[in-house]
C-alpha cells in the first residue's frame, strides 16, 4: 500500500490539507490600524462579531478525508482515480468558497485591508500532487494490462 508512489503523494496531500485547516488564510486589518483579525477556516473573529466560515471548513475537511480514504483503495485503481479527480475539483471549489467569503467579509465595517497568508497555497499544491497521483495510477493500470497480455 505505502510502497506505491501514489500512496505517498496522497499522504502528502492529506498532510497539506490538514495543515491548511489549522493555519490562517489571511489577515484583515481595520481602517484605524491596530491588531489584525485572523481569517481562518474556523471563522473571522473581530472585536465585536464572529463571522463563521464553516463552509470552508467543511470543504477542506472533506478534501482531507477523501485524500486519506483514497489511500486504502489501492486495489481499485479506477475508483482511486475518480476519487482523486473529485478531490481536485473539491479543492478548486475550496478556492471559490474562500473568494466568496472574502468578498462578503471585506464589506463589513470592521474590516479594511486584506493580506493573504502563504498557507493558502497548500490546496493548490495538493491539486498538483493529485495530478501526479492520477499519472501514477494510470501508469499502474497500463502495467497491469501489459502483464495480463503476457499471460
Amino acid at each position: 500500500m505505502i510502497q506505491r508512489i501514489q500512496s505517498l503523494y496522497l499522504l502528502l496531500v492529506t498532510g497539506l490539507l490538514i495543515v491548511s485547516i489549522y493555519m490562517p488564510l489571511g489577515y484583515f486589518y481595520s481602517e484605524s490600524g491596530g491588531e489584525p483579525y485572523i481569517f481562518s477556516t474556523w471563522g473571522l473573529d473581530t472585536e465585536n462579531y464572529f463571522y463563521s466560515t464553516w463552509g470552508i471548513l467543511i470543504i477542506i475537511s472533506l478534501c482531507a478525508g477523501i485524500a486519506f480514504t483514497t489511500i486504502f483503495f489501492f486495489k481499485k485503481r479506477m475508483l482511486q482515480m475518480r476519487m482523486t479527480i473529485f478531490n481536485s475539483v473539491l479543492a478548486i471549489g475550496y478556492y471559490l468558497a474562500v473568494m466568496a467569503f472574502y468578498f462578503i467579509l471585506r464589506d463589513k465595517p470592521e474590516t479594511g485591508l486584506f493580506r493573504i497568508s502563504w498557507t493558502l497555497c497548500f490546496p493548490a499544491i495538493a491539486v498538483i500532487l493529485n495530478l501526479f497521483v492520477i499519472r501514477a495510477i494510470w501508469h499502474d493500470e497500463i502495467m497491469v494490462k501489459a502483464t495480463n497480455r503476457l499471460r
